[in-house]
């Protein structure tokens, strides 16, 4: 996949390859070819934004606490470049929790969302040849901030077959003296996979010996609901220095207030020389950072929500994903490699040979919004072609209505005589 070559897809349109796209793209792309003489509702499983459903909603605390932020007009004014002080310490509170050391404010920076973070840590890494290591499948902003940054993007896969494992023989061959960073995903997206405690050690010692920077994205934290339990990066930080990313997002059901951090784990100080703090700081100036009563309200949103909410969620997520799994079975053209066990995505892959007028996993998708009004994002979107990444955090009805639909659109295009 070259940077820059578009694929054609139904209709005549073109769609960017990955490093000049991303999924609220294409998803706006999906929905604009959905028919609207179609009187059934468009039920999206492209878009990880829980909250379209109503069985996916924040707790009262939080939006307490956010009401009483800005009621009490303590929080109008800007916030320090990095942001306010007493979240920061929450958030390093918080993290520590799970953690062999103790975080300090200091180690906290508050971002708009993960996706700032994103921004902000691929610039300060960045500098003239360098290289950094993504994982395929993948989240394509990473792809995209590289690219606008000049970093050389060398992608390493993750194994189906081995619960999306890292490939950690090819991240060894991708390695050399100009790469920055190598980016973990966990709780996987867009695979649905939740790393082990061996395996995530192991990307550290690798890591250490390549003497590369581990860019954890943990915007899914804890959301993992299968045999493996959530272990964070930051655990490994005496091992390799860690750049931990998240959010209030996901746990919290609350993508749309922006809140998020970017967390130096790293006991040894490596990344926190004067001069890689000041870069860091500098950047913030440069982008801002959240609203500050949301910031505001940090402190009481993690200190009191109560972990009845985070097991609703948890439950939620595993009943959904239980129909997700099961209803796949019944679609032919599609298979499941692995059970999701955390986050809210899947990958599944695309058996082309039992369609019969179907030319890839972009026309495949276009098709089905056109003729069934669902939406199902694209494999090639997140860096594997002829594969899809099915969102399951949707109402459960709702959710099996729409892979009915599939269904039924893969029945219409079956190729019956071919049983490749």
């Amino acid at each position: 996949m070259d940077d820059g070559k578009k694929q054609n897809f139904g209709g005549g349109q073109e769609i960017e390859n990955p490093n000049n796209i991303t999924i609220k793209g294409i998803i706006g792309l999906l929905v604009g070819h959905t028919d609207c003489n179609d009187n059934r509702k468009v039920i999206s499983l492209g878009i990880g934004d829980p909250t379209a459903y109503s069985c996916f909603h924040t707790t009262a605390v939080a939006q307490e606490a956010v009401v009483e932020s800005l009621r009490s007009a303590k929080f109008n004014g800007y916030s320090p470049t990095a942001g306010l002080p007493q979240a920061r310490k929450a958030i390093a509170e918080y993290l520590s929790r799970d953690l062999p050391y103790k975080l300090s404010q200091e180690d906290v920076y508050l971002t708009a969302g993960c996706t700032q973070a994103i921004e902000i840590t691929l610039s300060i890494l960045a500098r003239p040849g360098a290289n950094i290591l993504l994982p395929r499948p993948g989240f394509p902003i990473y792809g995209l901030c590289a690219a606008f940054r000049h970093l050389e993007i060398r992608y390493f896969d993750l194994l189906p077959d081995k619960g999306w494992e890292v490939d950690i023989e090819a991240v060894e061959t991708l390695v050399d003296h100009n790469t920055v960073a190598m980016v973990i995903i966990n709780p996987g997206n867009p695979c649905g996979n939740v790393y082990t405690y061996q395996h995530l050690k192991k990307i550290a010692e690798t890591a250490k010996r390549l003497g590369v920077v581990v860019i954890a994205d943990e915007v899914y934290g804890h959301l993992a609901f299968g045999a493996n339990s959530f272990v964070p990066m930051g655990v490994f930080g005496s091992i390799a220095p860690v750049i931990t990313l998240g959010s209030l997002s996901k746990r919290w059901l609350v993508p749309g207030w922006r809140l998020g951090w970017l967390v130096t784990n790293d006991p040894d100080g490596s990344l926190k020389s004067p001069k890689f703090v000041e870069r860091l700081k500098k950047y913030c100036d440069i982008c801002g950072g959240p609203a500050t009563f949301i910031q505001g309200a940090v402190p009481t949103i993690i200190e009191q929500t109560q972990e009845a909410f985070f097991r609703k969620t948890i439950n939620m997520l595993t009943q959904t994903s239980d129909i997700c799994f099961e209803k796949i079975k019944e679609i032919q053209c599609l298979s499941c490699p692995y059970k999701p066990e955390g986050s809210m995505t899947v990958m599944v892959k695309l058996n082309l040979c039992l369609l019969k007028d179907i030319s890839d996993d972009i026309d495949f998708c276009f098709k089905l919004a056109k003729e069934e009004s669902v939406i199902i994002l694209p494999g090639l979107a997140v860096g594997l072609k002829n594969w899809l990444r099915i969102t399951f955090a949707v109402e459960p009805s709702s959710l099996e209505e729409g892979l009915e639909r599939v269904k039924f659109f893969y029945q219409r295009h079956s190729n019956l005589q071919n049983r490749c």
